[in-house]
């Protein structure tokens, strides 16, 4: 009697553990999640200051700069819950922030061709905080993309796939931009005054 209540109460310790596990994977895949939207938002805010610098001095370069600003409408429409996403809406969401990172290269290598702006105190530190806030992109996409991967792998094994399975546990989408790959090079942006 004794040794089955012992076996009992082992399991249901066990189950407790590992669904308190699943719960903190999934806890810390949303709070990485949150840190994507966070870095996001603050890149979205930057386009329009960066976009109005650059139309005071690079005004017949209307093209690009309609199109970043396009690029940054049709990027911030778009909302993710990345825990009902499916793998054809995280593509989309990745192409729409791909899309936009090509137009703000195209901006700003439009922006190397006038000194004026490269030499503007205001434009510096827009492109310093863009540069940041795409490092943090980066950052925060990979620290999501690793709670992502561990929250999966716990789904999948056993014996906590049927812990995940009776809870309602599912796996989660990872954020991977268009042509992510080893290859890529990064996009470095340098504006220095070469006079």
């Amino acid at each position: 009697m004794y040794i089955l209540l012992a076996i009992i109460a082992i399991v249901v310790i066990a189950l407790v553990g590992i669904y308190n596990g699943l719960v903190k994977k999934r806890a810390r895949t949303d709070e990485a999640w949150a840190d994507i939207d966070v870095q996001l938002k603050r890149r979205y805010d930057l386009i329009p200051n960066l976009v109005e610098t650059v139309k005071g001095y690079a005004t017949h370069e209307r093209a690009t700069l309609d199109e970043v600003l396009e690029a940054r409408s049709k990027a911030t429409q778009m909302t993710i819950d990345p825990s009902k996403v499916s793998a054809d809406q995280m593509a989309q969401f990745a192409s729409l922030e791909s899309g936009l990172t090509s137009a703000l290269g195209k901006l700003l290598a439009v922006a190397e061709a006038y000194p004026d702006l490269k030499a503007n105190q205001n434009f510096l530190e827009l492109q310093r905080e863009l540069t940041d806030t795409e490092n943090k992109i980066q950052a925060a996409r990979r620290f999501y993309n690793t709670n992502v991967r561990d929250l999966n792998i716990a789904i999948e094994t056993f014996p906590s796939n049927m812990v995940a399975g009776s809870f309602g546990f599912t796996k989660r989408e990872f954020f991977e931009l268009e042509g992510d790959s080893k290859e890529r090079e990064p996009i470095v942006v340098s504006f220095r005054d070469e006079a």
